[in-house]
Formats: C-alpha cells, sequence, structure tokens
C-alpha cells in the first residue's frame, strides 16, 4: 500500500535530507508531503530536490501530514514532538531524546498520555546483525550476560566545530550525547533495560577547542560558534541485577578508531563492530576435546536507517513494534547520559533512584 501515510521533514539539514531521500526512494508506504526549517537555504534546497512544500512554521505542515520525523538540533524536540502528538500525529525522533533530562522527562510524560506513536531513532537496533545477536540471546545462547563494552572512538571526527552539535545550548552535551547514546541504548536493550543502580563517569574537552586542532577530514560542517561540550567520555553502569556496562566514547583520540560492541555471557560472548556490521559469536566447549569455537555471522548488507523508517511506517499501520525504542526507554538512555555528566562534575558515584514506566503502544 504505497503512499497510505503522508509524512512531513521537522529540520531540513543533514539528516532531514537522509530521511526525505529514504522516503522518496524506497516503496515503504509513505508520501513525502513537505518539510519545515527556519532557514530560508534550508527549505529552498529541500524544494528543489525533493519537489514538495517547505514551510517556515510547523502548523501547515502538522496539517497536511499523518506523522512526522523530527530532526532538529536537540533543544527543539520538545516543542516539535509534543506539538505534533498535541495535533494527533505519530513521531520519530531522531535520537536523543532531547537536550536536557528535563525535556527528555516532559517528551515522554506527553507520549505517555497518547494514543499515538511516538520513537526515537536509535538506528542500530534494527540492523541484522543486532537482530541475529538478539535471536542467539533470546534462545539462550550466551546464558546468563554479565558485562557489555560500548565503545565508539574516531581517531578524528567531530562534528562540525562550532556547528550546534558542538554548542551545549542547542544539543545538550557532546560526543556523549552524539555518539555515547547509541552504544548506551544498544547495551541497554541488549540487556532488556535492566533497573539501574548506579553510574559513575568522567566527560573531557581535550581536541575540540584547540585553535591547532589537526584533522584530515570535517566530520561535519563547520560553523562560527562555541565548542563549549565533550570530546570524549567514559562511565561504567551497575545494573541493579547484576551486568555492567563499560561506555569509552571519543569524537577525537590519539588512537585508531574503534566501534566494537562486545557482549560477554556465561556460555558465550560476541562482538559486534557497529561501523561494518561483522558480528562474531565466542564459544568454548569440551565435547571431544576442549575447544574453542568463534562464528563469523554474515548478513545482507542492510541500511539501518532505511529499516528503522520502515519500522515506524509499518508500525503506524499495524501497531506490531518490538525493535524501536520508546520515549522511556529514550529516558532511560538519557538518564545514563545526564547521570555521568553530574558524576564527572562531582567526581562520585552517581545512584539512580528510580526506573521509568517501560510502555509498547
Amino acid at each position: 500500500m504505497v503512499g497510505t501515510v503522508s509524512v512531513g521533514i521537522v529540520g531540513l539539514g543533514s539528516i532531514g535530507h537522509s530521511h526525505a531521500t529514504r522516503l522518496t526512494d524506497t516503496e515503504n508506504g509513505a508520501t513525502l508531503v513537505g518539510g519545515m526549517d527556519v532557514a530560508g537555504d534550508a527549505r529552498d534546497r529541500f524544494e528543489r530536490e525533493f519537489d514538495v512544500p517547505a514551510y517556515d512554521t510547523h502548523e501547515p505542515l502538522f496539517a497536511m501530514a499523518d506523522a512526522v520525523i523530527i530532526t532538529t538540533p536537540n533543544r527543539f524536540h520538545e516543542e516539535y514532538a509534543i506539538g505534533a502528538l498535541d495535533s494527533g500525529l505519530d513521531v520519530l525522533i531522531e535520537k536523543p531524546l532531547a537536550h536536557t533530562i528535563d525535556s527528555a522527562e516532559r517528551i515522554a510524560e506527553r507520549a505517555r498520555g497518547t494514543d499515538r506513536l511516538c520513537r526515537v531513532g536509535f538506528h542500530n537496533r534494527v540492523s541484522e546483525p543486532v537482530s541475529v545477536l538478539m535471536s542467539y540471546l533470546e534462545a539462550g545462547r550466551f546464558g546468563d550476560l554479565y558485562h557489555i563494552e560500548a565503545n565508539y572512538l574516531r581517531r578524528r571526527g567531530i562534528p562540525g566545530r562550532g556547528s550546534w552539535f558542538t554548542r551545549e545550548d542547542a544539543a545538550g552535551g557532546g560526543a556523549l550525547v552524539d555518539i555515547g547514546a547509541h552504544v548506551i541504548d544498544l547495551a541497554l536493550y541488549v540487556l532488556d533495560f535492566p533497573e539501574i543502580a548506579s553510574v559513575s563517569g568522567i566527560t573531557r574537552s581535550t581536541f575540540g577547542d584547540r585553535s591547532e586542532y589537526t584533522y584530515l577530514d570535517m566530520h561535519g560542517t563547520s560553523g562560527d560558534g562555541p565548542f563549549d561540550v565533550d570530546d570524549s567520555a567514559n562511565a561504567f553502569v551497575r545494573c541493579s541485577d547484576g551486568p555492567t556496562i563499560a561506555l569509552d566514547v571519543a569524537w577525537a583520540a590519539n588512537r585508531p578508531s574503534n566501534s566494537a560492541f562486545v557482549v560477554r555471557g556465561s556460555q558465550a560472548g560476541a562482538t559486534l563492530d557497529l561501523s561494518t556490521g561483522e558480528l562474531t559469536i565466542y564459544e568454548t566447549a569440551g565435547d571431544g576435546a576442549p575447544h574453542f569455537s568463534d562464528s563469523e555471522i554474515r548478513t545482507t548488507d542492510d541500511d539501518p536507517h532505511a529499516m528503522e523508517q520502515q519500522q515506524f511506517i509499518q508500525a503506524i499501520a499495524t501497531g506490531d513494534d518490538d525493535c524501536l525504542a520508546t520515549p522511556d526507554q529514550a529516558l532511560t538512555t538519557q538518564q545514563v547520559m545526564s547521570a555521568i555528566y553530574r558524576s564527572s562534575e562531582t567526581e562520585d558515584d552517581i545512584p539512580i533512584e528510580s526506573k521509568p514506566v517501560l510502555t509498547v503502544d
């Protein structure tokens, strides 16, 4: 049923363009009907490329759409997400949920009070290697999970110094919010969102504000704003029922890039390279003779962003959705990030007092 869901894009930068391109290139039951951005050049470019109207306010777009995808800077997520839900629209918010914990809590609270679909775009969840990993976990192949190493490090990859990504008032944080959110969500997803006991961490800004910052290419478009966010973070998360998460993220580091997501279980373990999709299962057995067994998992070359979008559209039509992040799950990730920042400031462990209600529509 092509064209049954009318979709608008709020925020017409590179991420919004990527969503629009996938909407127009893929027969997934949706039609791109328009966009919205406060920047005139972004609206003009969007109209030329996709031949749909673009507005400088959200009201006309919300009036013509069934659903919206929000790809604005993080500080504007709340305004447009709650406005869309109040207008009776289904909503997909690009991660993170918001730029502050208070804003994230307000979005999650509003989403609980509506019958509209609201999801948050953590695309790693829907990749084929992660689907295989989750199927093995559910089958009991790994035994009891007890530790996850969540790594996302770039040798040089600050997303546009002076752009909104590097401004705390717009993004809410730096590397921890931009790329750390991805692996925190994935770790919690793999662990089935356990209750979190405490968080200890440190954030740093080592490279981003250097006038002599050296790079071969800029991971984004630079701007004229400040650099007042972290460019790396390390953290340790203790879950109430035993498992732990070690987090290591950086926009820039004097070391090779690393996007290894490592799962340790009592019966087996796994390493997933989030950049290449390579998944390896590690097992040890004594059948016949003591031996190690390493299984390389091959899947098709998927596009997780397109699959995320497709699952959102399908969920609108069918209500069948067990993969995309709910606002409450995204709020848990936001709580962890907020606790890491507080731990870095106080140089102390931060207890997590309560577990939010995890809902699936």
